[in-house]
């Protein structure tokens, strides 16, 4: 059983203004690719998440995870998960 990997792929590149396309070309995969790892329908292979946080210049554990992140204004302002 494969187990989801969890990601924030959209948040960041919407963020960096970087268009699926762009970030299709730049690590070597097709753009829809992108789309269905965003939507959590498609886990990268460690390859292409490896590509994928060289690119935003990020850690992979900053895009990746096996858990369901945080959100993002929990992680920024502080605030505790109830």
């Amino acid at each position: 059983m494969s187990e989801q990997v969890h990601n924030r792929l959209a948040v960041v590149r919407a963020e960096r203004k970087v268009s699926r396309q762009a970030l299709a070309e730049a690590v070597g995969a097709h753009y829809q690719t992108i789309g269905y790892i965003e939507r959590g329908q498609y886990n990268p292979s460690l390859d292409l998440a490896l590509k994928i946080s060289e690119f935003f210049g990020l850690p992979v554990e900053a895009l990746f995870s096996l858990e369901p992140f945080r959100p993002l204004t929990d992680e920024v302002y502080g605030r505790n998960q109830p």
